[in-house]
């Protein structure tokens, strides 16, 4: 896949060159409707079906996932009827699903084709007709582009017999969710999903169902996914497939298989293996039965494992492991957990089990036979969870995130690899003599797994701040810790300090100067991330790039990295409470208020159509827009207005209004923006450019240069901005 992209992109970096001022309106996803019978009765239930056709590339976001992650979650709006009334949530039938490092959440999604029905119970005869306004979004992973999408979808005329029938009482949680308007989603929902599945009643105005978590919504929700700047993961498996194959499974296979590996170099467990294997090859009868005993013994340490994960899979649920990655409870558990792991592996403290329950335990392996040999290896896993626990709750917690069967996938990698010395040391027991004695070098690697469970702590702990925006740990702050926690790590190896349980360090092996090669390595990378730096291979652990603490300002001194204050005549910046402009960069989310600005100061306005969801805007800005030349003069010689397509910001109605484009009413800021893009530039996918006089019309005729989509080169931008600027110069003199 590497490979194929790869060569496909240069042309497709000519393709969205050429097509930049030309693109077209796209339609990447066609629905057609139906009905789950033709004719019904009242008081029965029907379901009404939506189907989607996807263009292949093109990915269309489902109905149940979290709406603040960032996405648009498809939505049904219904108007008010006394002839029917909703029934639960909207369903999406054979919905894939993923944890995206992007959105810092489970997302879920359709490929190809996709399906979405919503129940509703007949409550009057006559030809019933529903009509249901949807929004939804398609993106690409090729380029990053995303397309929002509005239609007005009627499904009937279906008849129904009967006599009249009342509509269901609304619960209060029902009664709320059915009094939520088509714009209104700035209002706390937590505590409404409970009740998500008792019968909805029409509202006075439209009803707003979606299938996505209880989490807190409000204005500025979207603020952590709008300055997301790594690219999305390819597409992960199908949240109801029975074995889910794909790149996701088989990375945490290899990362569990190397934790595994890792966990057989503690103290708690290296010890054991040449005693373990000693026992069956020399406690058999025979030499075949002493094999046949440590094959089980591995085949034994493996089940146990992985009916560890299928009891975090059965017990969570799939409700409860889309909570564990998207609640804040959860995260800061894991958090304070992960330090104390981290903590004891450095040596404060021991975590281990009631010694009643090792003792028992113990004892029935002492009685032998098959039996024995079993409870050996449950021993095994739980005399060694003092070095082990910690491992196995980070590969539970990473495998949580994911969902679905991925912790059974995570406990087999784990497991396979911790029980494979003792199947091959009885298969080859000449090899015992090549393993090292223990000694001093097994602390150090439990004191590096220290380190390491601390700096995964904090993803923990940014996903809840992120969700929520407490603003505890920004990028900045993050990288600080990294690099302390790294730089910590190198100088332990080179031995610059000791820990309780360490031993003298007489020399200093090849082995651990090269491990401290690496940890300095890892804090030079992290480094130029405190100024800019977008480090996109740590993408999907780092904080997004907003605000940064730190700066080099070009002869090499420090300097402020805000940007200059907006000029005494403009306004202060609506929406600027929840949305902000890369770099430092200030600017407006508001196209009247910047054209205002820009007439001030006499400067061409710099419009971009952008997204919360839109990944290649968030490339852009990390590698285009941080160009010192680009971000000069988008500083000085522009003022600057970032239009989101895809916000949910309810409008205040005095600027609600009908579109002349679809005649329909807008509402919320992201319709306004979507709106004008459609009308003004004919152009529905983002990130899209306009250079524009701030006395013009905000259309196609009247910009400053051919707008541009994704443009890569930082070189072509430049040129962008300086063919608008001289224009408009010369137009105002």
């Amino acid at each position: 896949m590497f490979f194929r992209n790869y060569f496909l992109l240069p042309l497709l970096l000519v393709l969205s060159m050429a097509g930049g001022a030309t693109a077209q309106i796209l339609t990447p996803t066609k629905l057609s409707v139906a009905l789950s019978q033709p004719t019904a009765k009242v008081g029965e239930e029907v379901e009404l079906i939506v189907n989607a056709r996807i263009d292949d590339k093109w990915h269309l976001y489902a109905t149940d996932f979290d709406p603040d992650l960032g996405p648009t979650v498809f939505t049904f709006s219904f108007t008010k009827s006394p002839a029917y009334e909703l029934v639960g949530k909207p369903k999406s039938i054979s919905s894939k699903k993923k944890y995206d490092d992007v959105f810092k959440g489970d997302i879920t999604y359709f490929e190809k084709t996709g399906q979405m029905r919503q129940r509703i119970r007949l409550l009057q005869p006559g030809a019933l007709t529903v009509q249901a306004n949807v929004e939804y979004q398609t993106c690409t992973d090729i380029d990053g582009r995303c397309i929002p999408g509005e239609e007005t979808l009627s499904f009937g005329p279906l008849p129904v017999t009967g006599a009249a029938i009342a509509a269901t009482p609304a619960t209060p949680a029902a009664a709320t969710t059915a009094a939520t308007t088509t714009a209104a989603a700035t209002t706390p929902a937590a505590g409404e999903a409970a009740a998500a599945e008792a019968p909805v009643t029409s509202a006075d105005t439209a009803v707003v169902v979606t299938d996505a978590a209880a989490t807190p919504a409000t204005s500025d929700t979207a603020t952590a996914a709008a300055s997301a700047s790594a690219v999305a993961a390819a597409a992960t498996p199908a949240a109801n497939a029975a074995i889910p194959a794909d790149s996701g499974l088989l990375s945490l296979a290899i990362v569990a298989f190397l934790s595994g590996l890792s966990g057989l170099l503690t103290p708690c467990v290296f010890p054991l293996i040449p005693m373990t294997v000693s026992i069956f090859t020399k406690g058999s009868a025979n030499r075949r039965q002493g094999i046949l005993k440590a094959l089980f013994y591995g085949f034994s340490i493996i089940f146990i494992y992985v009916v560890l994960g299928l009891l975090t899979t059965v017990l969570l649920g799939a409700d409860g492991l889309n909570l564990i990655s998207t609640h804040w409870l959860p995260n800061l558990i894991f958090f304070a957990v992960f330090v104390v792991f981290g903590l004891s592996f450095l040596g404060l403290f021991e975590i281990t089990l009631p010694n009643g329950m090792v003792n028992k335990i113990d004892e029935q392996a002492d009685k032998g036979g098959w039996a024995g040999v079993f409870f050996m290896a449950l021993t095994l896993v739980v005399v060694s969870f003092s070095c082990t626990g910690p491992i196995v709750g980070t590969i539970l917690a990473m495998a949580a995130h994911g969902g679905g069967i991925q912790p059974v996938v995570g406990m087999f990698g784990f497991s396979l690899a911790f029980a494979l010395p003792f199947m091959l040391f009885a298969l080859f027991p000449a090899w015992l003599k090549s393993l090292p004695s223990s000694g001093g070098w097994l602390n150090t690697v439990k004191v590096v797994l220290g380190f390491v469970e601390l700096m995964l702590a904090l993803k923990f702990l940014s996903m809840a701040d992120l969700a929520y925006h407490w603003n505890l740990l920004p990028r900045d702050l993050y990288l600080v810790l990294w690099i302390t926690l790294s730089g910590l790590l190198g100088l332990y190896l080179l031995g610059r300090f000791k820990l309780s349980h360490d031993s003298d360090l007489s020399h200093l092996s090849v082995g651990r100067l090269l491990m401290a090669v690496l940890a300095f390595g890892f804090m030079t990378y992290l480094v130029p991330g405190l100024f800019g730096a977008p480090l996109p291979l740590l993408a999907g652990y780092l904080p997004p790039q907003s605000r940064n603490d730190f700066s080099i300002a070009s002869g090499g001194t420090a300097a402020a990295t805000s940007a200059t204050p907006l000029n005494a005549a403009c306004e202060a910046p609506r929406y600027e409470d929840f949305l902000e402009l890369p770099h430092g960069l200030r600017g407006y989310f508001d196209l009247a208020q910047a054209q205002r600005c820009a007439k001030a100061l006499n400067k061409p306005l710099f419009i971009d159509f952008t997204g919360h969801a839109c990944v290649n805007c968030r490339k852009m800005e990390a590698s285009v827009w941080s160009d010192p030349r680009v971000l000069q003069r988008l500083r000085d010689d522009f003022v600057v207005v970032a239009l989101y397509v895809d916000d949910k910001a309810e409008l205040p109605q005095s600027e609600w209004y009908t579109s002349t484009y679809d005649n329909k009413q807008k509402t919320t800021l992201g319709k306004k923006n979507a709106d004008l893009q459609l009308s003004g530039f004919n152009v529905n996918a983002q990130p899209f450019y306009v250079l524009l006089d701030p006395t013009a019309p905000a259309d196609l005729a009247h910009t400053l240069a051919a707008p541009v989509a994704y443009e890569p080169s930082a070189e072509a931008f430049v040129k962008f901005l300086d063919a608008g600027l001289a224009r408009y110069r010369q137009q105002n003199p």
